[in-house]
């Protein structure tokens, strides 16, 4: 919730049985905090010798190991995000989680990736109620496919259609501009579309992945914190195409597209096909680095800048009005989309 707003309820949340429905607004570096200083502690309370006493959890089945890494590579995930502001010393302590893996074990497979597993019976059934309405009025955009082109990546059937010509002869995998102008008659092709089995019982919803833990030492390496940045790179890009059921092979590395460079630019465009279905995280990724450089149009509306932040919702205005305006304060900006958050100063 902060990284899509900024300031929101914490100290006082979740109050209501108490009588609080209204509750104050917290600073976001405060809920940093507060998030990182609970991951720190909860990393020291797993006990592996220790049965849990409740039923079987949806994601790791009451495997011990596996919440404790999913503790640590979400802390890796938070640590990175607050990075640019260097007073947190965020990438010293990340450098530190990755030389110490003994005491901050992190996800090592994708196997062990944080994943909700879909069955398609009730109550744990996909989110898109009709499948079919998950490809309808969506093109893909040029600049996602045809990196993937370039690339030759096998991810391609899995996430999208095959485009085709006007006479429905396939063409391959073929997108449109983001926010063109014009009708979109202009482009004679039926361009490709979201692949509707991706939603489909059984599917798979994505909450942290072994592939991001794997680009995030990625970079830290590639910064000069730690080393071996390109055995994580290609671990990273070798996971995030496992983890959608595609298979590589070395050969896709000696590709020189795919083949590693050495810079960060490449690291994360790779993240970002990595985030792909991972709930916000690519938009979070790019407000924090501003890659990849995602091409721009005339027709883009906010004079083609990515937006910062969501609207606080219009009920919180309504019947939170006091502590809006404080939320404002702490936001330090009007509440519309351009005003950054308290991380976001890239």
């Amino acid at each position: 919730l902060t990284d899509l707003f900024g300031p929101v309820p914490m100290t006082e949340a979740v109050n209501g049985e108490a009588g609080n429905l209204y509750p104050a607004f917290d600073s976001q570096q405060l809920i940093y905090e507060t998030i990182l200083a609970d991951l720190e502690r909860a990393n020291t309370l797993y006990d592996q010798d220790l049965n849990m006493v409740y039923a079987e959890d949806i994601l790791f089945a009451n495997d011990v190991s596996l919440w404790q890494k999913f503790t640590n590579s979400l802390h890796m995930r938070l640590l990175l995000r607050i990075s640019n502001r260097t007073e947190t010393n965020a990438f010293q302590k990340l450098t530190a989680m990755i030389n110490d893996p003994e005491t901050y074990p992190v996800f090592e497979t994708v196997e062990e990736s944080a994943v909700l597993q879909v069955t398609g019976v009730t109550p744990n059934i996909s989110p898109w109620g009709r499948p079919q309405d998950f490809p309808l009025g969506v093109k893909m955009a040029a600049f996602f496919v045809d990196n993937l082109n370039v690339l030759e990546d096998p991810r391609r059937p899995i996430i999208q259609t095959g485009a085709q010509d006007l006479d429905n002869n396939p063409i391959g995998y073929k997108g449109i501009p983001s926010a063109y102008a014009g009708p979109e008659s202009q482009f004679e092709f039926n361009a490709s579309t979201l692949n509707r089995a991706q939603v489909e019982n059984p599917m798979q919803i994505f909450l942290m992945t072994y592939a991001e833990v794997e680009f995030i030492k990625a970079e830290m390496a590639q910064r000069g914190y730690t080393t071996n940045a390109q055995e994580h790179y290609e671990a990273g890009v070798t996971a995030a195409i496992t983890q959608l059921g595609a298979t590589t092979t070395e050969a896709y590395f000696d590709n020189p597209v795919a083949a590693f460079d050495g810079s960060l630019e490449q690291i994360l465009l790779q993240k970002y096909y990595a985030l792909y279905f991972v709930d916000y995280q690519q938009w979070f990724e790019f407000r924090r680095t501003g890659l990849p450089q995602l091409p721009t149009t005339e027709a883009m509306l906010n004079d083609a800048m990515m937006p910062s932040r969501f609207f606080y919702p219009s009920d919180v205005q309504i019947s939170n009005q006091a502590n809006y305006q404080q939320a404002l304060e702490l936001l330090g900006g009007p509440d519309n989309i351009n005003t950054k958050v308290w991380w976001d100063n890239n």
